[in-house]
């Protein structure tokens, strides 16, 4: 018998109708409030740091939202009684980058920015454009699932631009390094659960990038050369926004030009 419908089961429930659709209006909606997000902490960057009330306020609020959507998400399991070793574990990349980011917030620690800000950004940012999901809006896994991956993003940022923390060549190393020991730790995971973390036993059921990637186990190696290229150009943004060293370099120059082109100026008004 088929259940009566409520609000509560089709925002809660597991076996709620109306599958999740990429680039439907909902999805745009959140791809949009993500991008407002970062833009709002760039432009008042200069203000946030002015206010160290106000900058706590906003890290403990990623730290109450990272923590909040792995708990919730751990209930949700439970209590609709879908948790499984296979699926419910927290492997795959962005539940692993949550719980870092997590540590990055409260610790302010350099060693873990790196990785976040490269691994957590790149696959959170690949999971927010296509997303791994079952539930269309207003669904709780819709909300959760944007807002979680959205919190990753915004969390390395933060530390970026707002704790001041630098982004570094040797980063990329780092973070490469990260994602090749997490898979070596996953795969004989994946192989004894028969389960499929972070992909490695196969492509997702929903569209991704892995589709134009070639047949497993080839699109794992694709994956590496695009992650790694998408970490330089990661890097290469940064070096030239503002506060990085390209940046800095472009300024000096520009204002070394000015002070001879004004020099130059002033001495052909003199007169001889």
């Amino acid at each position: 018998m088929d259940k009566p419908w409520s609000w509560s089961w089709f925002w809660f429930d597991a076996a709620a109708p109306e599958g999740f659709e990429a680039f439907t209006s909902s999805h745009w909606v959140a791809v949009l409030g993500l991008i407002l997000c970062a833009l709002l902490l760039w432009l008042t960057r200069g203000l946030i740091q002015s206010h160290k009330l106000l900058s706590e306020g906003i890290r403990w609020l990623l730290v109450t939202i990272l923590i909040l959507s792995e708990v919730t998400l751990n209930t949700w399991y439970v209590t609709q009684h879908i948790w499984d070793a296979q699926t419910s574990l927290p492997l795959e990349l962005c539940s692993v980058t949550l719980l870092l980011s997590i540590l990055l917030l409260i610790f302010r620690s350099r060693w873990l920015y790196p990785i976040i800000l490269f691994a957590g950004i790149g696959g959170a940012l690949q999971a927010v454009l296509t997303p791994n999901l079952a539930y269309a809006f207003p669904h709780y896994r819709f909300i959760h699932f944007f807002v979680a991956h959205s919190a990753i993003i915004l969390a390395a940022l933060y530390m970026t631009w707002i704790e001041g923390l630098k982004p570094t060549w040797k980063g990329v190393g780092g973070a490469m390094l990260f994602l090749n020991s997490l898979a070596l730790i996953v795969w004989p995971v994946d192989d004894v659960l028969g389960a499929n973390y972070m992909f490695l036993a196969g492509k997702p059921s929903t569209p991704s990038i892995l589709d134009v990637l070639g047949p497993y186990p080839l699109y794992i190696l694709a994956e590496e050369v695009i992650a790694l290229l998408f970490f330089s150009l990661m890097m290469l943004l940064f070096e030239v926004l503002p506060g990085g060293r390209l940046y800095a370099r472009f300024r000096r120059g520009a204002v070394h030009r000015a002070e001879r082109l004004g020099e130059d100026h002033s001495t052909e008004k003199t007169p001889r």
